[in-house]
């Protein structure tokens, strides 16, 4: 096979169970507060110690507030997942970043951004969104916490190999398009199960156009649309964003690693099990409608009529619509906003904030908006500082916090209440995800931005 998948995963497969699965080797373990703790209980009950330590680091995220880190959790559940995570991992001699360490964030935000997820590595973690360390041209998915176990005791797990899929985006994108609409564009023509059973790999110029921060946000979205996982080739963009990592090989270990990255690419003859083509200048700024992150629109756009559902989709079609309180074929600009939230793995890193920033610069907060600004990462949180943009979102009238999954889920603090409705620059709408009740679309920072601004929805290129 000479995929790049293919090339990736076959290099890693130490045993093949015929009729099976593959045992696969782990390059990477990366662990966080809510999936480890039944693991750790595992190894625990069989008396097993990590097989490679050396190649496990953990933080918590999901649970960590996002004001007064210094201070204890207040939360029960929440002190207790982070507090058995720091005792597990100081257990078993495992690097840990812990609350207030200057390396602590969001795990998918840290890795990438220490150097700890390279090209041509096998990553896993016990979450979904695992996929985004796809960007730097590595196989990374999700697993589930028996297998966070199996990989901590061993280095390896069984898994059986996905189909492969290659997404090819041609062309410009348009004013105001980023990586997230682009991400929003590809659930809405595919939907939610369009990739089940495949690992994409994104292709074409829109795509090789991308910064890094860009790749990580389209590859972390790679499982919303079914998939195992998503990853981009590495190419000289990937190579710059990682040299001078603090885990990135240096000196003539860099260029030696360089040198065998340039080969990690699919042959020109490669044969995918399927390929998709789409056209840059087809995708507008986005906007989720409904509860599922399929459910999307152009921003400018309408919601569909019944008429234009399948109609295997209608019921739920038609449940999505009730829960939001929106009705079929109206537009989404002028709904209005009450919570604005940038931030979570998907929108948390530095770029991400500069695009707020641009545009909010020299303009003020509707007043009717609370907006939670929480970087992924301490260093992401420095930078924005370093760079002015604090300063600059301040005089807005906006605040950042502490870093964190925040608002992306129902696991801390920041909830969105009941019936509210937030433009999020996260990863799911689904009912509750934000909190029970609450009512979330989907959007890129600019559209977050633009809504914050007016108060309602708003097409982010007028600001543009």
């Amino acid at each position: 096979m000479n995929t790049l998948f293919d090339k990736i995963w076959d290099a890693h497969v130490v045993q093949h169970v015929e009729g099976g699965p593959d045992q696969l080797y782990i390059d990477r373990l990366y662990c966080h507060e809510v999936t480890s703790p039944q693991a750790f209980d595992g190894l625990r009950a069989r008396g097993l110690r990590c097989l490679r330590p050396e190649k496990i680091f953990c933080m918590p995220d999901h649970n960590t507030p996002t004001r007064d880190q210094d201070k204890p959790i207040a939360d029960p559940v929440s002190k207790k997942q982070v507090d058995a995570l720091m005792a597990n991992t100081a257990e078993f001699g495992l690097t840990c970043y812990g609350m207030m360490h200057p390396d602590n964030g969001i795990i998918h935000v840290v890795g990438p951004e220490k150097g700890l997820s390279l090209p041509g590595m096998t990553i896993v973690c016990g979450d979904s969104h695992t996929s985004t360390h796809g960007a730097v041209g590595a196989v990374a998915f999700g697993i589930g916490t028996s297998e966070v176990e199996m990989v901590l005791a061993s280095q390896c797990i069984l898994q059986q190999k996905p189909k492969s899929m290659r997404i090819r985006i041609e062309g410009t994108l348009g004013k105001g398009v980023t990586a997230k609409d682009m991400a929003l564009f590809l659930m809405s023509r595919l939907t939610t199960s369009g990739a089940t059973g495949y690992f994409v790999e994104y292709a074409g110029s829109a795509v090789r156009g991308l910064s890094m921060e860009g790749r990580l946000t389209l590859c972390n979205l790679s499982i919303e649309m079914g998939a195992r996982g998503g990853f981009i080739a590495p190419d000289e963009t990937t190579f710059a964003y990682l040299k001078g990592r603090d885990y990135a090989p240096k000196g003539e270990a860099w260029d030696k690693a360089v040198a065998a990255w340039k080969e990690l690419r699919s042959d020109d003859d490669a044969v995918f099990d399927r390929e998709i083509v789409f056209d840059a200048a087809d995708i507008a700024p986005m906007l989720t409608y409904g509860t599922n992150p399929g459910m999307g629109t152009a921003v400018d756009g309408h919601i569909p009529t019944l008429e234009e559902v399948p109609s295997a989709g209608q019921a739920s079609f038609c449940k999505s619509l009730d829960y939001m309180g929106f009705r079929q074929g109206e537009k989404l600009v002028g709904k209005p906003v009450d919570y604005v939230f940038l931030g979570a793995c998907t929108n948390g890193r530095i770029e991400d904030f500069r695009a707020f920033a641009s545009v909010v610069e020299g303009r003020q907060k509707a007043p009717g908006v609370t907006a939670w600004l929480v970087p992924g990462s301490w260093k992401v949180r420095r930078q924005i500082e370093a760079e002015g943009l604090d300063k600059v979102l301040e005089a807005a009238g906006f605040e950042i916090r502490q870093p964190g999954c925040s608002a992306c889920l129902a696991m801390n603090e920041d909830k969105i209440p009941e019936g509210k409705y937030c433009v999020s620059t996260s990863n799911r709408n689904f009912e509750g995800r934000q909190g029970p009740g609450s009512r979330t679309l989907l959007a890129s920072p600019l559209t977050a931005a633009a809504a914050a601004l007016r108060g309602v929805v708003t097409d982010p290129r007028e600001f543009l």
